[in-house]
């Protein structure tokens, strides 16, 4: 049976007259499309690699109103972050949840200039932040949100009612601060709900990862990198959403003509996955945020079980893929230790890493903090116009795709039709305040344990009755191996129904299985047999891809072939 994928391909062998073709399936150019369909346009989006596959697979998974933005003056930028924030937390409840986070301060006057110098433009390393410039912070975030108020207003603790609640802390410390922003549990997923919202909204539209561009005189040819075939495309306008490879990107499309000058400083963030109960159990459900001895904000925070730990900012001369290296593990590690010093934390703990460049405006800053995180639309004169998305991060994806899709609008003499800040995400439509009541619902209607159905809740929010239904009408729906909720008939949807198209695709980026560090060779070994029967791979094929992944892991994750092995051995062990 051929999947979602597939017909995307025959609709544009059929017809390759677009409106807009988007290059960049990260979290911007997927916001732009979908945007776009909303306006009952026809579009194209081609994405090199899968879908949120770069920069947009490795944020701190932070949905965020960014509180020390407030240091470089951005208050236009607090505000527009702060108002996304909110509409992620109605549009995809089941992905995007309150975070209380927990700022422990040691200070009490230092860091008050640190605004006045990014007011100023300055661009040195801000002085550590005390209880004051905190307080008067918290209270600007309290402020801008006060007409629609989703989260509770910020409180300040001293050192003993402090120490009271989080013990494991340093015991230098005067005050803490808390307040409530949210976090993501699934970014790349909530991506490809978008794209399949998109196509939802414009039938005739066509999402291809996997897929390469090129200029072809007026016109553009899109070689399919999974099959070699080459197909021709024609539009109006480009959108270039290509993040950190922005700039390179517009010279393969526009050639040297139109470029005035680099427009992406890249920046590159590390993260850690730590599985490590007492730390998980200290942080006491909040996330931590902190500054690390040389200023730079860290984070720590309860993630699917683990402890998600970052990050860092380091410039970048080059851009290309880049993994978490020794130097940035032992940074992110020694930054725990000081602000819980008796808790044992070791490299072994690490489950998983991930890296990314995040793609900011260029900038000549020296402290890479002060960078501004916002965006931009620049457009590039050609034979088809091409709308360059400059910066952005993915709690302002919405707006930033707004914006272009009304600038593209306007050029092309197009109306605007509808709204999206109040249009529920995926799985997010129809999402009950009541969940565990959602979950005996499935767990009746389909006869599957609650365990797995509040499982498929957190992962596909309401489309987990589309899953069950498809899963229903096949004899494979057992799962991968022990302990793991995921079954193979599950794989075989995530092929068919969001566009996965290889092993990366289907561990790193739909299902949670490498993330929270439960990958194994077995599973692996699973997946691949499922995927195998779905995309067609003869057993040379299989063995090359699974291959090539288990060094991806351990190239660019930190998971070797060993832990892999070791993984296998235990889960046998539990399942004796």
């Amino acid at each position: 049976m051929p999947g979602l994928r597939d017909e995307n391909l025959t609709w544009l062998r059929d017809d390759a007259i677009f409106d807009v073709i988007v290059v960049g399936g990260g979290i911007n150019g997927i916001g732009v499309f979908r945007e776009l369909c909303l306006q009952g346009l026809r579009i194209l989006l081609v994405e090199r690699d899968d879908f949120c596959s770069g920069c947009s697979a490795a944020p701190s998974r932070m949905i965020h109103g960014g509180l020390r933005y407030l240091e470089n003056g951005e208050f236009g930028l607090v505000r527009e972050s702060l108002r996304e924030r909110d509409a992620l937390l109605v549009n995809a409840p089941h992905m995007v949840r309150p975070l209380p986070t927990m700022i422990p301060i040691t200070t009490v006057f230092s860091g008050l200039l640190n605004g006045a110098a990014g007011l100023l433009g300055l661009g040195g390393r801000p002085a550590r932040r005390g209880a004051l410039p905190v307080k008067i912070g918290l209270s600007l975030y309290d402020w801008v949100t006060r007409r629609r108020r989703l989260l509770p207003r910020h409180v300040f603790r001293g050192a003993a009612q402090t120490l009271r609640k989080w013990p494991n802390l340093a015991p230098t410390l005067k005050f803490s601060a808390t307040y409530h922003d949210a976090w993501i549990s699934y970014p790349e997923r909530l991506g490809v709900e978008l794209v399949l919202d998109g196509l939802q909204l414009s039938p005739q539209s066509v999402a291809l990862n996997h897929a390469e561009i090129r200029p072809d005189g007026a016109a553009f040819t899109v070689t399919d990198r999974q099959s070699g075939e080459i197909l021709r495309a024609n539009a109006k306008a480009v959108v270039n959403a290509t993040g950190a490879w922005l700039d390179e990107t517009i010279v393969r499309l526009n050639g040297e003509a139109g470029a005035a000058g680099a427009l992406v400083s890249g920046t590159k963030g590390s993260h850690l996955i730590i599985d490590n109960a007492e730390l998980l159990e200290a942080l006491g459900g909040h996330m931590v945020f902190f500054e690390n001895s040389d200023s730079r904000v860290c984070i720590a925070f309860p993630y699917l079980g683990r402890v998600l730990a970052g990050s860092t900012d380091i410039r970048v001369k080059r851009v290309s893929r880049v993994r978490c290296e020794d130097t940035e593990r032992d940074y992110i590690l020694a930054s725990l230790r000081l602000v819980f010093p008796d808790i044992p934390l070791s490299t072994g703990q690490i489950v998983y890493s991930y890296s990314g460049i995040r793609p900011l405006p260029r900038s000549d800053h020296d402290f890479t903090g002060r960078i501004s995180r916002g965006h931009f639309v620049h457009r590039l004169e050609g034979r088809v116009p091409q709308y360059c998305m400059v910066g952005g991060k993915w709690t302002t994806f919405r707006a930033f795709a707004e914006q272009t899709a009304d600038r593209v609008l306007a050029d092309l003499a197009l109306p605007w039709k509808a709204e999206s800040i109040d249009i529920p995400i995926g799985g997010g439509k129809g999402f009950p305040a009541d969940t565990a009541a959602l979950a005996l619902e499935l767990a009746a209607r389909h006869s599957i344990t609650s365990s797995r159905a509040v499982y498929l809740i957190e992962l596909y929010g309401t489309r987990a009755e589309e899953l069950l239904r498809f899963c229903s009408l096949r004899n494979d729906d057992l799962p991968l191996g022990g302990g793991c909720a995921t079954t193979a008939a599950e794989i075989a949807f995530l092929i068919r129904r969001e566009l996965a198209a290889g092993l990366g695709d289907l561990l790193l980026r739909r299902t949670p299985l490498a993330i929270r560090g439960d990958i194994s060779t077995q599973i692996i070994d699973h997946v691949a047999e499922v995927a195998a029967v779905e995309l067609g791979w003869s057993d040379e094929e299989k063995r090359r891809k699974i291959a090539e992944f288990i060094t991806e892991l351990n190239d660019y994750h930190g998971v070797s072939r060993e832990m892999l092995d070791q993984r296998t051995r235990d889960r046998s062990v539990e399942c004796a």
